[in-house]
């Protein structure tokens, strides 16, 4: 009995980046294999707003909030204008909440066939404060998962 290659139909890569070089990485790969498969990109970056604990937090934090919506929304932009270039279709998804649960969301919205994410690599304590974003994703993905690993 042979196995038959599955023949997956990967249109729309969606690709998280916080703004590092491990995303950039990731980025790249999937501009890189985009064109074989006739897929656009879609580049992503989600952000959380921190919590306070005292009466004041609402009034600041809704001006912190804007701003920091602000700055990504630049950042964003900016990536996504030089990944864009002749033939490659590329557009940027800018998302406010817990990165990992964002990501996923975002792949369900955006009907992404495959998520390309960066891993820092981290081990050890580091890795158990931190978590791992590239892990989260990996294990509650509702599409494959494709992680390229930084330098």
């Amino acid at each position: 009995m042979t196995i038959e290659p599955m023949r997956p139909n990967i249109r729309r890569n969606l690709v998280p980046h916080d703004f590092s070089e491990t995303a950039e990485s990731a980025l790249s790969f999937a501009l890189g294999l985009a064109p074989s498969l006739g897929a656009s990109v879609i580049v992503m970056h989600a952000f959380d707003i921190p919590a306070y604990g005292f009466p004041e937090a609402p009034v600041m934090t809704t001006d912190f909030a804007a701003q920091i919506s602000q700055a990504a929304q630049i950042a964003l932009d900016a990536v996504v204008r030089r990944a864009t270039g002749p033939g490659r279709v590329v557009t940027g998804v800018l998302r406010q909440g817990t990165t990992w649960s964002e990501i996923n969301g975002a792949a369900q919205d955006e009907k992404a066939d495959l998520i390309v994410i960066g891993t820092h690599g981290r081990r050890g304590l580091t890795r158990a404060l931190l978590g791992s974003v590239a892990e989260k994703v990996v294990r509650t993905s509702p599409v494959p998962v494709l992680t390229i690993r930084g330098s």
